[in-house]
Parts: structure tokens; sequence; C-alpha cells
């Protein structure tokens, strides 16, 4: 088992998550062998990822070690020497920082996926609400809190945060927040009735029949949700070009699409 921190508004307590269902320490879980692509990935990514790579291995024989978490946490990580061979990102940003620092093989960074934004509630709940300007989630929430990634880091979060701000709620709810350190986190908050809102990704929300869509955020209520993938600059194994190839060819895109992604990138040439 592994613990995620997660706020709620002064505090911080610890919740249990399975290692299976959240979040991934880059060097916990299955260990990557020689030549296998090591693969630093957003959370988010888990169920279209891991059928992916494993579609992959059958073909190729070949194998991709993923090892999921928040973005922020994978870039930190990989600014800090982690052996990754390929960065899977849940926005721009953190793989710009990356790229800032020259970690990445700029040649080989593609904007693949697209994802929405969602309100999410408990399976069965009835709750109803209209996400437009004025809105105040503060009655609907009752005495309880908002789950959603860390506003100022977790891509989930920040997306929730700048769509909340857009529509003029953010004021009115940003004490009232339980703040986890990935969109998994969330999304398990609601799936367990121990939030009765969330925001998370629209693939998050699909992946788990204990949550119910309450409504989707306006697509200019946010930035664009954008997954970029690129090589780290150390990488010099073959298994994770091959990767990153196949990720980006046609034979992945169903793989994403199930899961309710936007394939963004069109297929390599050959690939």
């Amino acid at each position: 088992m592994h613990p995620a921190r997660i706020e709620w508004g002064g505090f911080t307590r610890s919740l249990v998550l399975g290692l299976g269902l959240v979040c991934f320490a880059p060097f916990g879980g299955a260990s990557a062998q020689t030549g296998d692509a090591l693969v630093f990935a957003a959370a988010s990514l888990k169920n279209a990822l891991d059928e992916a790579s494993g579609a992959w291995t059958r073909d190729t024989g070949k194998r991709a070690v993923v090892s999921y978490a928040a973005s922020n946490a994978l870039a930190k990580q990989i600014e800090a020497g982690a052996p990754a061979d390929l960065f899977f990102s849940a926005d721009l940003e953190w793989m710009d920082f990356v790229a800032s620092k020259g970690l990445i093989k700029p040649e080989s960074r593609i904007s693949l996926l697209g994802n929405s934004l969602v309100l999410i509630a408990p399976k069965g709940s009835a709750m109803q609400v209209d996400l437009k300007p004025g809105l105040d989630l503060a009655p609907v929430l009752g005495g309880s809190r908002l789950a959603m990634g860390h506003a100022d880091a977790v891509p989930a979060g920040k997306y929730g945060k700048a769509a909340l701000e857009h529509l003029g709620a953010w004021a009115g709810v940003k004490d009232r927040i339980a703040q986890t350190e990935n969109v998994r986190a969330a999304l398990l908050l609601v799936s367990r009735g121990e939030a009765p809102l969330g925001i998370v990704y629209k693939t998050d929300a699909v992946s788990d029949p204990n949550v119910t869509i309450v409504a989707t955020f306006p697509e200019g209520s946010h930035p664009p949700i954008v997954y970029p993938v690129a090589l780290t600059k150390d990488s010099s194994k073959p298994q994770a070009a091959s990767f990153l190839d196949y990720l980006s060819s046609d034979k992945a895109k169903p793989f994403f699409e199930k899961q309710g992604f936007t394939v963004l990138s069109k297929a390599r040439p050959g690939s």
C-alpha cells in the first residue's frame, strides 16, 4: 500500500491507497531490467497506457516499465536524476520545465493527447450543477469538501482552479478543497464517498464505475489539456524510441480513444 498525502483545509492527512489504483512512485513496483524502456507517466494515463504497453510487448517481445504519478512529481524526479527514458506529462508546463533544464530530446517531443475536465459525484448521486458564470459550489458542498489535485502543482488541479476562477467559483471554495497529490487520488475520494464532488479528467471518470459525471467544464474555462511525450536526454535504449513510435502510431490510437482521450498527433511515417 502507498500513502498519498491529502490536504484538507489547514491540515494534512494520509490516505492509504492501493498501489494498483492511484499513485506509483517511480522506484516502486516493477523494476526495469536492462534494456527495458522506463516510462514516467501522468497518473491519468494508467488505464490506456497499461493496455498500450501490454499490446506493444505482445507484438514485439519488448517491455516498457511504466511508473505513474503526478506530472509535477515526475518532472522533479527527472530533474533530480531519475533514470527515465520517456516522460509523458499531463500538461505542457511540466514538459516545458524539463525541457528548460535540457533534460529531453527536443526533436522527439510530441503533443500526443487531449482531454476534458469534468465534475464528478459518487455513483447514484442526484446532484445537479450548472457550470456557468456565477457558479457557487459552497451550498452544494454543504459541510464537505471538493476533491481535486493540488491547485498549484498537479495539472488537473491547475486546470480545475483555472476553470473555477473563470466561472467565479474559486473564492467560495478555495478553503474547502481536499487537495490531493494526483488526480487519481481525487477520483478515489469521490469513488469512496469521502467527498461529494471532485474535479478530474473525463478519462479518469469513465475508468471508475463508482462515480458519475455531473457536468463537463466548458473548454474555454481553462487552458487546453494537452499531453506531451518525449525521450529524455540521456536515454539511449532502442526500446524507448521504439515505444514512443508505437505510442504515436495508429496501433496505439484505440487504447487512448477507448479511455476518452483525443489523439492530437498523426501517426509517424512508417509507424
